[in-house]
C-alpha cells in the first residue's frame, strides 16, 4: 500500500468514526501533539495545539449545538502526506441554522492526524453563526 492510500484510509478511518460518535477511535487516529487551526473571528476560533486543548474544543463546539454539528465527507483526496476532503458541514443552535459547504485539509504523520486547517465556504456566515 502506498502513502497516498495509507493516508486516505486514516481520514476515512477518522471521518467514519466521527461520524458514529466513536470519540475514542477517533482520538486513537489523532497524534498527541495535533495541532488544529479552527478559523474564523468566533468563540471556537483559533490554534490548539494537543489533545489536551483539541478535545475540550471539539466538546464545546457539540456541547454549543446540542450536537448537531454534523460533517459529511464528499470527496478525500491524497498528496504524500497531505489530504484534503471536500466536506458539507451543518449544525443548530438557538434558533439559528448552518449549513456549508468546507474544505478539511489534514497531515497525516505515522499513521496519525497531525495538523488540521478547516476552511469555510462563507466565513462571515460561519462566525455570526458560533458568536464571539
Amino acid at each position: 500500500m502506498n502513502t497516498d492510500e495509507k493516508n486516505l484510509k486514516v481520514v476515512e478511518s477518522y471521518f467514519n468514526h466521527l461520524s458514529k460518535g466513536e470519540m475514542e477511535k477517533v482520538g486513537q487516529l489523532i497524534a498527541d501533539d495535533v495541532i488544529w487551526h479552527q478559523p474564523g473571528n468566533h468563540q471556537a476560533s483559533g490554534t490548539y495545539k494537543g489533545k489536551q486543548e483539541l478535545f475540550p474544543h471539539l466538546g464545546k463546539m457539540m456541547e454549543i449545538t446540542q450536537g448537531t454539528l454534523k460533517l459529511e465527507p464528499k470527496h478525500i483526496m491524497a498528496n504524500g502526506d497531505l489530504v484534503s476532503v471536500i466536506i458539507q458541514f451543518s449544525a443548530q443552535r438557538e434558533g439559528k441554522s448552518m449549513s456549508m459547504a468546507g474544505v478539511d485539509l489534514l497531515k497525516i504523520q505515522d499513521s496519525k492526524i497531525k495538523e488540521v486547517w478547516l476552511f469555510s465556504e462563507d466565513q462571515e456566515a460561519e462566525d455570526n453563526f458560533w458568536g464571539r
